[in-house]
């Protein structure tokens, strides 16, 4: 009989609860109004001779490193952010290394991880949500050859600053720390390219968020160049399709779109966490696309109440200590404004009544 490798065996299934999607859809953290029309008008650009030859990635990514303000050797397109991790992982750990996460977190991490044989050692993050950098700094070792923070955070908006993550990077000169940039735009704090100071630093970012690209699977790692080459070793040449490296360029060109969206995204957030303040429920403040909150025992008929109206939010209760939580996508100031309405309806449906908080 054919078996896995023992490591496969005690990785943990992800099924993204996709099913049925209709509606307003706050439940994903994607971009809810869609990609820059001058995206639209390259995928009807592509002919079929294009589609009919293996994709040069080079082009697209000298375009992606001058956007970035880096060399091309500092950069690799990746099949979004979840091949970045997986290459890191596939770069840098054997069985018996250390994998460090804190979590809450974007689950790939412990995946990819896990199925290199690697050990994850999962750091449970502080009160309300800080990161633990004392913990984390007490807990790497010689064995420690990967820490992935996803900064800001998912699920819960937080932000790590760049001196701690330094300080854990130069702790730990025998690992990567990947630092996963996904919602970069909405905070506007970066480490790129710190690697030229403190080489084992890594960054990724995806052109999912923001870019509303997530159909196009693209996203970026960016660090030292000289470790940058045996991460290239490990890629496939062709890990992009033709369509999205077509659609990058234009995508970056048009950051008009990109910032108007940002803008109107980081309005609506603050006035979401204004509506969940006046309503006496708690949140995490967000430095994402993103709110998390807390309804406890009235958690599940919030998902299900709101989905009768037409609004999917995301369930994290599963996650570690987001126990009877829920986050909820920023939209448009037009979509808010249904979201809005559903709060209101909902939480009178529950009892919870607008109150000054405490």
């Amino acid at each position: 009989m054919l078996n896995p490798r023992g490591a496969v065996h005690g990785l943990k299934e992800y099924h993204p609860p996709l099913g049925n999607r209709e509606g307003l859809r706050l439940d994903f953290n994607e971009n809810t109004v869609g990609c820059s029309p001058r995206v639209l008008k390259k995928l009807r650009e592509i002919t079929a001779d294009q589609l009919a030859r293996y994709p040069d990635r080079d082009p697209a990514e000298k375009i992606a490193a001058k956007h970035l303000g880096i060399e091309h050797e500092e950069i690799l397109l990746t099949n979004g952010t979840d091949e970045a991790i997986h290459l890191i992982c596939e770069t840098y750990l054997e069985p018996g290394d250390e994998a460090i996460v804190v979590v809450p977190t974007f689950s790939m991490y412990e995946i990819y991880a896990g199925a290199t044989g690697a050990k994850v050692v999962a750091i449970p993050a502080g009160e309300n949500f800080s990161f633990p950098t004392e913990t984390v700094l007490a807990r790497i070792n010689q064995r420690t050859r990967l820490i992935a923070i996803a900064n800001p955070n998912n699920p819960t908006g937080t932000l790590v600053s760049q001196l701690e993550l330094i300080r854990i990077a130069q702790a730990a000169s025998q690992a990567a720390l990947l630092v996963d940039e996904a919602y970069f735009e909405f905070c506007g704090e970066s480490l790129v390219p710190q690697w030229r100071d403190v080489p084992n630093i890594f960054v990724s970012r995806t052109f999912s968020k923001a870019y509303g690209l997530a159909g196009l699977r693209i996203g970026v790692l960016m660090g030292n160049a000289t470790q940058m080459q045996w991460v290239r070793r490990v890629s496939s040449p062709y890990n992009l399709n033709e369509a999205a490296l077509q659609c990058l360029p234009e995508a970056l060109a048009d950051q008009d779109y990109v910032r108007t969206y940002v803008e109107e995204t980081i309005r609506g957030r603050e006035k979401l966490e204004k509506e969940l303040q006046s309503s006496g429920v708690r949140y995490w403040p967000s430095r994402a696309n993103f709110v998390l909150l807390h309804l406890g025992e009235k958690n599940a008929d919030f998902i299900r109440l709101m989905r009768e109206l037409g609004i999917l939010v995301r369930d994290r209760s599963a996650d570690p200590g987001c126990k009877d939580c829920v986050r909820i996508t920023v939209g448009t100031a037009a979509q808010n404004e249904q979201l809005f309405v559903g709060l209101h309806v909902v939480f009178e449906q529950l009892g919870i009544r607008e109150k000054a908080i405490k």
